[in-house]
């Protein structure tokens, strides 16, 4: 597709901290691209949109079927930072062709996005992206999963600083998806089930060797994990706390372990762990993972448009290539 032709992509709350630097990332990667900064204030929006560059506020309403959008009102894409719970943001997407890319969904919530996908197969590309920070840890880890033959276990440890949540929409994503969801889901012994109790927790050594707890969190990770590798068991914990940065005294940041347990190709049997960091928290690497989407959606890198259909984020775009963009983007990666 070529950008001249390509209408605005819009972003469902980009003026919140997240949708902001989806905005900027987009724009770094795609100069050209037309974005339009979509929220319920258009002064917010339209502060974000001046420093973004060729790009414009829109106010959406989420009550409405047309999202407050005019007739001729056109875009090329539908990005969504909040919860849209009455999913107008998808029909409308769906009503106009529109590839959609949503990411605050729980594994146990995301039922609904799915129906509406199978009830309207040929209408548009869906991309489920709740995936932790929108697919920084998915995309590591089936880099990682390339060495291996066989898989025994995945096992992805995530520490989010409490100083690290971001804006309101992100706290409120974070209660509901903590506190209103069932127990979390992992795949045990090629079994799946829903834990609870002791062994929903566990014990975790932090990047600087600190002992802390750790409790299980179900993203759409172990859905992408699971299906992509054959992997025997998969879990997926979330520490909240402090990270390891910020109690030596520095800023916060996010830190993902992927810890990784199989054959080899060469037959070798081991157990890895791969450590990844970012200096500046969440935000960077959710932002990119949400560009990179964006990005793959419009045929803009890897391939031409995607196709009407339902997506997890691994189906879309190849590993090696999201790995070198985080590194790109300020993720270290440290292997062990």
């Amino acid at each position: 597709m070529s950008l001249l032709e390509t209408k605005p992509v819009l972003i469902i709350g980009g003026s919140g901290i997240v949708g902001a630097k989806a905005a900027q990332i987009l724009r770094q990667l795609h100069p050209d691209l037309p974005i339009a900064i979509g929220g319920r204030d258009t002064n917010r929006a339209q502060n974000i949109a001046e420093v973004v560059g060729n790009a414009f506020a829109v106010k959406v309403d989420l009550e409405r079927n047309d999202l407050g959008q005019g007739e001729g009102t056109g875009y090329s894409a539908v990005a969504v930072f909040v919860k849209d719970e009455t999913l107008n943001s998808m029909k409308y997407a769906q009503a106009h062709g529109l590839p959609y890319l949503s990411v605050s969904s729980g594994v146990f919530e995301v039922g609904p996005e799915m129906a509406l996908a199978i009830r309207n197969p040929g209408r548009a590309p869906i991309l489920m992206a709740s995936n932790w920070l929108a697919g920084a840890a998915t995309f590591p880890a089936l880099q990682v999963a390339r060495d291996f033959r066989t898989i025994d276990n995945i096992t992805i440890t995530v520490v989010l600083d409490e100083e690290d949540m971001g804006g309101p929409a992100a706290f409120a994503d974070y209660q509901r998806l903590t506190q209103s969801a069932p127990n979390p889901l992992q795949l045990k012994d090629g079994h799946w089930r829903w834990i609870k109790g002791e062994a929903a927790t566990r014990r975790y050594t932090d990047i600087d060797g600190t002992d802390v707890e750790a409790n299980a969190y179900s993203p759409l990770d172990v859905l992408s994990l699971a299906t992509a590798t054959d992997a025997k068991s998969v879990r997926f914990d979330l520490v909240y706390g402090v990270s390891a940065s910020r109690r030596r005294g520095n800023a916060f940041s996010t830190e993902i372990a992927v810890e990784t347990s199989g054959d080899l190709l060469t037959g070798e049997k081991v157990h890895q762990r791969l450590d990844i960091v970012h200096p500046e928290g969440q935000a960077p690497l959710t932002a990119l993972h949400v560009a990179l989407g964006i990005e793959r959606l419009l045929g803009l890198h890897g391939g031409e448009p995607v196709k009407p259909g339902l997506y997890l984020p691994d189906l879309l775009m190849d590993p090696e290539y999201v790995v070198r963009r985080m590194k790109e983007f300020g993720a270290l990666f440290r292997q062990s």
